[in-house]
């Protein structure tokens, strides 16, 4: 037994036939000191809904139940994983909801139901930036949760924070920075998962800000976009679809400088500028 006593992961994914399938971008993570540290990352658990996609055969959710999480809501696809995560569900009486489906068909807003929320999860590498990407441009701000402890390729950890003028500033970072204070937590080896990836994973925290700066975000999405997808080359090209030169010159931005140069407050001016430019 465990120390929470429930079975070792390892006898888990044994009875239960769960081999982690590569379609479903599945890494299970099996030691229970880092799903602990995921846990404690997370902050305070014991007075909102924690909302975990991808539980798996449910490391982290024991790691989130035995760290005193309230109630925890476990989103999973796979079938073969539900049995393991019932059990878990019986040693945590009303502590935790399983809902079989599709995290990428998922209604977050709905499922939070108003109450306070909390987004922790290992999240499947195959949908982890998409997810994150949503959660980062819903509608409403304030946003349905109240901090985001995620895990992602180390790759993938840096573009979310990372800061103009580095090679990883991106998308992602943009948006990220735009609606939250990110931060990297730490590091997860590749040989603490099963089966282990060729990449190290990081923990990100990522706290909503109370007055982002004011854009519509379907077109700072856009310029974004537009800039990035087309990275090297001059802003008055990669936003030509946008208004180009005339779109630059309405927020004084020099149509010869990158996308990687331009600050968010910058990404914001040019979203804020498209409507004129584009009525």
């Amino acid at each position: 037994m465990s120390g929470d006593g429930l079975p070792p992961l390892r006898e888990v994914i044994q009875q239960h036939g769960l081999a982690a399938k590569k379609s479903l971008g599945q890494n299970f993570l099996l030691d229970l000191n880092l799903t602990g540290k995921i846990a404690r990352a997370a902050g305070d658990l014991t007075k909102s809904i924690v909302i975990e996609v991808g539980p798996g055969p449910g490391g982290l959710t024991r790691a989130l139940l035995a760290n005193g999480a309230r109630k925890v809501v476990a989103i999973e696809r796979d079938e073969r994983c539900i049995a393991a995560l019932a059990e878990i569900a019986e040693h945590y009486p009303h502590r935790l909801e399983i809902i079989p489906g599709d995290a990428l068909k998922t209604d977050f807003v709905r499922l939070a139901g108003g109450e306070p929320a909390q987004l922790v999860a290992n999240l499947p590498y195959n949908i982890g930036t998409e997810l994150l990407v949503r959660w980062l441009t819903v509608g409403e701000w304030p946003p349905f949760y109240q901090s985001m402890t995620l895990m992602f390729q180390r790759e993938v950890a840096e573009r979310i924070v990372a800061v103009p003028g580095s090679s990883a500033y991106g998308r992602l970072g943009v948006l990220a920075g735009w609606r939250t204070e990110a931060r990297i937590a730490f590091d997860v080896p590749p040989q603490a998962f099963t089966p282990p990836p060729k990449v190290t994973s990081s923990v990100v925290n990522l706290a909503p800000r109370a007055n982002p700066l004011p854009a519509d975000v379907r077109i700072l999405g856009r310029v974004t976009e537009a800039a990035f997808g087309q990275r090297r080359k001059m802003l008055r090209q990669s936003l030509k679809s946008l208004g180009g030169e005339r779109l630059l010159a309405a927020v004084d931005i020099d149509p010869t400088r990158r996308a990687e140069t331009l600050g968010i407050a910058e990404f914001v001016a040019l979203a804020n500028a498209v409507q004129p430019v584009n009525s």
